[in-house]
């Protein structure tokens, strides 16, 4: 199986999907960062937590692989999920008072073991999913307190914002499609749900913003993590009965669905 694997990545054709996968991606990524940059806080933090990374992943994995392997990819997306919260979590803790580079760093290093950790206990669907809703809402009571309210300052793009988003998001697309030839579902299913767009969003935001701004936009971003858990277990239970199509559709459905409930319920109520 391994041979075949590399024989597969040593194909031209394999490459050349390959380039087409990192563009087509990294376009979704970098339009979907310049709308949150133009938009509120809120309004930006469910823009981060639509799949606009994963969601590409995915749809490539199902090119490539059948029914089983995109439901166990699902269930080996849970804990990344779980993860990501605790990312956001120690990110926006040491945001406040250091930069980028050091709070990224730190905060990358709690994805990458808390993912690890929880991938080895082997939870399964419903435990994986459970766990991954206990570790959000855990995360949600203590990052209110470190919030800023207000809207967010003006900012100015530049050139080289977008050919880092482009070059992040590219990375993990080589990462997710390797990983899925060569490792299996489960490193597939891990990396697919890699905090690219956080990563992004802090890369671009905290230097111009600062990092208690750019902490808000992220912690604003937890509850929408709750329609990715949703979302990856309606995959898990349909793909094997709908096909790769419909059950990642009805999952697309789900997680904007969510997030456009979270937008409808935060919006300000106009004064009788």
């Amino acid at each position: 199986m391994a041979a075949t694997a590399l024989a597969g990545i040593g194909d031209a054709a394999f490459w050349a999907a390959l380039l087409a996968k990192m563009l087509a991606s990294a376009g979704i990524v970098v339009l979907a960062s310049l709308a949150v940059e133009r938009t509120g806080p809120l309004v930006g933090a469910m823009i981060a937590t639509l799949p606009v990374s994963a969601g590409p992943a995915y749809l490539f994995l199902a090119l490539d692989h059948d029914a089983a392997f995109l439901r166990d990819s699902a269930v080996a997306s849970l804990p990344a999920i779980a993860a990501t919260a605790l990312f956001i979590a120690a990110y926006a803790a040491l945001a406040r008072r250091h930069g980028v580079a050091l709070a990224l760093a730190a905060a990358l290093a709690v994805w990458l073991v808390s993912a690890l950790v929880l991938t080895r206990l082997g939870l399964g669907l419903a435990g994986g999913g459970a766990a991954a809703v206990l570790v959000i809402l855990a995360c949600i009571g203590p990052c209110r307190s470190l919030r800023v309210t207000g809207p967010l300052p003006p900012r100015r793009g530049r050139r080289r914002d977008i050919l880092i988003r482009a070059g992040i998001v590219m990375s993990v697309v080589v990462a997710v499609v390797l990983a899925g030839r060569l490792a299996g579902p489960g490193a597939a299913g891990i990396l697919a749900f890699a905090p690219v767009v956080m990563v992004s969003l802090a890369v671009i935001l905290h230097p111009r913003l600062g990092g208690a701004a750019t902490a808000t936009v992220l912690i604003l971003s937890l509850p929408g993590l709750l329609g990715f858990v949703a979302a990856l277990l309606a995959l898990a239970l349909t793909v094997e009965r709908l096909g790769p199509a419909l059950a990642l559709s009805l999952a697309l459905l789900i997680n904007v669905g969510w997030n456009g409930g979270i937008l409808l319920a935060g919006r300000p109520r106009p004064r009788a």
